[in-house]
């Protein structure tokens, strides 16, 4: 039962500081206009794929969760 606590925790801290980082992002001039991020734009279309934003945010992520999980074992 502990260790569901623990994870519900964890959750809830990782939730509250993914809704931080999203906030604070709206504000960067450079989030989401990276080299690398696809944005097409034609007469009545627009299409935009972060790819470069997204692998740098899955970089950032997983270096932080694998800190944090290894403070917890």
């Amino acid at each position: 039962m502990l260790q569901i606590a623990k994870l519900l925790v964890m959750l809830g801290i990782f939730l509250i500081l993914l809704g931080g980082i999203i906030f604070l992002f709206n504000r960067l001039p450079y989030f989401g206009k990276l080299p690398g991020d696809i944005y097409i734009k034609r007469d009545n279309f627009v299409f935009y794929f972060p790819l470069a934003t997204c692998i740098i945010l899955s970089i950032l992520f997983s270096l932080v969760l694998t800190f944090v999980f290894r403070r917890w074992r």
